[in-house]
């Protein structure tokens, strides 16, 4: 996959909008105009602040069902994301938590989004909502059967979970992208604002080769000039909100911080590349 036909760049930001809690979910409000608000506003911020895309999650529906969403939660995405079409410009992706892909393809194709998020996209994860196997097989010929072209990043040993057995993280890598037919694949740390160590990244880039890998999650101005010799784009989002606290808002100061310290970053990281004859992405 070449990130640059999605999001004008090799090496993409993308902002994460975190929708407050929607219908049938457990700390659902009542009030699907603050869900609508609460989005608008995240999503111009993130887009103020110069991110390449965004990617729209039911983060605060917590705790979340194993493998399919209420109906009503897919209706109030669609919604959202309709919205958020019309006031941003940039590409949107989708990950419905805590794992249904299929809805995720589902409303992607219908708003004509251009990517999903899976964590668990190959193998088999213990997670606080039980065991989690991937459906790659099925998902695939779901998205042929929809005439989709939407591109779907896959998590490799994902956050808040652990494998059964003891996977080497080059071969989890490889299967999820020659076995899985991932567009690209995601590395995070073990929780939610935990960021990858750059000997992970380093490994999943050579195992890699030319398929995109992204950051998932823990990255933050300070540790991007790091990470990013080893990735080449990130998913964002605690680090961007009000006082780097998930449940506050995005801060498009934030924003434009991390995004700075991102681009400075990147020029860095190709010039070490054109030098040395042991790049991991020559």
């Amino acid at each position: 996959m070449d990130l640059k036909q999605v999001f004008k760049t090799p090496n993409p930001i993308i902002g994460v909008v975190h929708l407050l809690p929607l219908p049938t979910s457990p700390r659902w409000g009542g009030n699907l105009k603050a869900v609508f608000d609460r989005a608008e506003q995240e999503a111009t911020a993130l887009a103020a602040g110069g991110v390449d895309g965004i990617i729209v999650e039911n983060f605060f529906d917590a705790p979340f069902p194993k493998d399919q969403v209420d109906p009503a939660v897919v209706s109030a995405m669609t919604l959202v994301i309709h919205r958020l079409q019309s006031m941003v410009t940039l590409p949107i992706g989708i990950n419905v938590l805590r794992n249904d892909a299929r809805s995720a393809i589902a409303i992607a194709s219908c708003v004509e989004a251009h990517f999903i998020r899976v964590n668990v996209w190959t193998g088999i994860m213990a997670t606080d909502q039980g065991l989690i196997e991937g459906r790659a097989h099925e998902l695939l010929r779901y998205r042929r059967e929809l005439g989709s072209d939407v591109k779907i990043f896959a998590d490799v040993l994902v956050k808040h979970a652990r494998p059964l057995g003891s996977p080497n993280l080059t071969t989890a890598v490889q299967d999820t992208i020659e076995r899985g037919l991932a567009d690209a694949v995601i590395l995070s740390g073990w929780a939610t604002g935990s960021p990858p160590s750059l000997e992970d990244l380093e490994l999943a880039s050579a195992a890699a080769c030319e398929t995109p890998v992204l950051i998932g999650s823990g990255a933050n101005w300070e540790n991007i000039p790091t990470l990013m010799q080893a990735a080449d784009g990130v998913i964002v989002s605690s680090s961007l909100k009000r006082q780097g606290k998930r449940e506050q808002a995005i801060d498009p100061i934030r924003v434009s911080r991390f995004v700075e310290a991102t681009r400075r970053s990147i020029p860095a990281q190709k010039s070490e590349k054109s030098v040395s004859p042991m790049s991991l992405h020559p």
